[in-house]
């Protein structure tokens, strides 16, 4: 192999090190700070200059987009267990449940991502990974009408909306739990069938 060849390895290294440099230092900004924590002082953190990060990141969708996928493992695990479940009102609401944990994992979180959901940019990092959970939420429900547990006229986003909702009041402490609690009931009154209810 020439020498050349040898040199033109050594730059991937280095590229694929500063990203997970980058990513390990955003994950721990975006939890201290919340999803407005500064990019310079998590450059500085991966020790990498503002560049770097930008060469990686061109923007703070993308950085988190980036960050979120690296915790998705977790809500792809919570979904497989609620695959495990035989009633489909129950699964549509640990589903929910999944979704504001997923969705409270930074301060912050619900806004960019409401915001992804509602643009529909294609140029939006954040976009594909809320329409990914968007879908995943329509195919709870459909099923959940399917069985009679949730009225006709309800959509996944609405309920993406309502996990979102959610996740903000977690975030900013907004509400204790037995309010959470009750603000949930509020939601799921209104998406359930009045039949399936009484």
């Amino acid at each position: 192999m020439s020498v050349s060849g040898q040199q033109g390895r050594r730059p991937r290294a280095d590229v694929q090190r500063n990203r997970s440099a980058l990513l390990e230092a955003a994950q721990r900004h975006f939890l201290q700070h919340g999803v407005r924590a500064s990019l310079e002082a998590v450059a500085k953190e991966a020790g990498v200059g503002a560049g770097t990060l930008y060469r990686h990141f061109p923007t703070r969708e993308a950085l988190l987009a980036a960050v979120l996928q690296t915790r998705s493992e977790e809500l792809v695990a919570r979904q497989a267990d609620i695959a495990q479940l035989g009633d489909a009102a129950e699964a549509l609401e640990q589903w929910l449940r999944a979704l504001e944990d997923y969705f409270s994992a930074f301060s912050g979180l619900p806004e960019p991502l409401m915001a992804a959901a509602r643009a529909q940019d294609p140029d939006n990092p954040l976009t594909i990974p809320c329409g990914t959970v968007i879908t995943a939420t329509e195919e709870y429900v459909r099923a959940a009408q399917l069985a009679g547990h949730v009225r006709e006229s309800v959509q996944g986003y609405d309920l993406f909306l309502s996990a979102c909702s959610v996740a903000w009041l977690k975030g900013v402490g907004g509400a204790d739990k037995e309010s959470l609690d009750r603000v949930r009931a509020l939601i799921a009154s209104g998406y359930r069938n009045r039949d399936a209810q009484a």
